[in-house]
């Protein structure tokens, strides 16, 4: 018998396909109309928001155009620190260690990002953190009339620029001054270019009595510096050690806290003057703990406060003329009993005493997440969350806590490469 033949008949072959005609890519995107990319765009992550604006021109355009108005939060940069052993104290306590400043991201799709492109910040310490850069001051310690060296950092676009102590001759017949100065604090003021290290920084300090601000102008690594006149419309009635070296950017403006005082210092970034802001009288009488933030939901001035004769952790905003208010302040809630706090922080004496003395809020959450931070001797660094009272401990994976201060770093906002001129 003879062998099939593996070909197969014409009449039981399958016909061959037509060849399938290629489609080019770019075509296949380009019947894509404007609404479909942005109803696209519009489901992306911002990170690949951000990568999909990078594609070509045209979706660069379009891109710009789902770009979320606020700037994004990133997530937080802090220095490590151990925790210190509760009171009370035996022994005299070793001085704290210095850690470099790390990062802490928003989710889990944030940028890890870190300041090792500058090696020389392990010198320095966090001081501010604004519009995208940080600023950081010299670990250690100079005399009090002597303005120090400030190093600011985009850790966005890894750049760095070491400012230079403003030159003698700034000020007028500055060695009448000097021996009177007492530096206070330094921070951001302004950025011109989201993209550029073209900024503004002021340092403040009180002359005989009355505070003078310096203020630094950078352009790309160019810095010069100018002294304004002492303000003596403002006069600082106590010794400058109480006032708070780190300032709080709130509402438009910045704001320095003054310990045991019912008052905080304000400064306008726009005029450049100084003016006192008053706490609520409550709160001043009784000498309660209060921190000036923003809310959450609007970012309206607001502070946070433990009122000593309820232990209520409240929140307090600005209340303009009502005939009600307090200074201009009207309580707008009651958050939580501080015993919710006590009882959450594993450890915490029972002692009433104690439980005030070793637990207080330290600030608002300058991210805007809801948030508020909560400090204690020797029991760990907290947050708890205004609406749902959720309580979290803040540790890093090698069993640090989160030191002071916890900045929260927002990505300078909009992208340069989206502005109107780059497409």
């Amino acid at each position: 018998m003879s062998r099939p033949s593996s070909t197969p008949s014409p009449s039981t072959s399958v016909p061959t396909p037509p060849p399938v005609e290629e489609l080019h890519s770019g075509a296949a995107i380009d019947v894509l109309t404007g609404d479909d990319l942005r109803d696209i765009f519009r489901r992306l992550s911002l990170a690949d928001l951000l990568r999909a604006a990078l594609a070509s021109h045209r979706w660069r355009r379009v891109a710009a155009r789902c770009l979320p108005r606020a700037p994004p939060l990133l997530g937080y940069f802090f220095h490590p620190v151990n925790t210190a052993p509760p009171p009370p104290i035996e022994i005299e306590e070793p001085a704290p260690v210095h850690y470099d400043a790390v990062f802490a991201p928003l989710v889990a799709s944030s940028p890890r990002l870190s300041l090792d492109f500058a090696p020389e910040a392990s010198r320095f310490e966090l001081y501010d953190c604004h519009q995208g850069l940080l600023l950081l001051q010299p670990t250690g310690s100079l005399p009090k009339s002597i303005i120090p060296r400030l190093l600011v950092l985009d850790p966005a676009t890894r750049r760095s620029v070491l400012l230079p102590p403003p030159p003698r001759d700034t000020v007028p017949d500055d060695r009448r001054w000097r021996s009177s100065r007492f530096y206070v604090g330094s921070a951001l003021l302004s950025r011109a270019h989201p993209s550029k290290l073209c900024f503004e920084a002021v340092c403040f300090a009180i002359d005989d009595g009355n505070p003078r601000a310096w203020v630094a102008s950078v352009d790309n690594g160019e810095c010069r510096w100018r002294a304004l006149p002492r303000d003596e419309d403002m006069a600082v009635d106590f010794h400058p050690k109480w006032f708070e070296g780190r300032c709080v950017h709130a509402a438009g403006k910045m704001y320095w806290h003054i310990c045991n005082s019912g008052r905080m210092l304000v400064l306008d970034p726009a005029s450049l003057r100084f003016s006192y802001l008053l706490a609520p009288a409550e709160l001043a009488d009784h000498y309660c703990t209060y921190r000036i933030g923003e809310t959450p939901e609007d970012g309206r001035l607001c502070i946070l406060a433990v009122a000593n004769s309820s232990w209520q952790l409240q929140l307090w905003v600005r209340g303009g003329e009502a005939k009600c208010s307090d200074n201009g302040w009207l309580v707008d809630k009651d958050i939580v009993h501080m015993r919710v706090v006590w009882e959450a922080v594993p450890g915490l004496p029972r002692d009433m005493a104690q439980r005030i003395f070793c637990v207080w809020p330290s600030d608002m959450d300058a991210g805007r997440t809801g948030k508020v931070f909560i400090r204690t001797f020797g029991y760990g660094r907290y947050s708890l969350h205004l609406d749902t009272g959720n309580i979290q401990r803040l540790a890093t994976t090698d069993g640090k806590e989160y030191g002071d201060p916890i900045c929260a770093y927002f990505l300078a906002w909009p992208p340069a490469f989206l502005a109107p001129e780059y497409y």
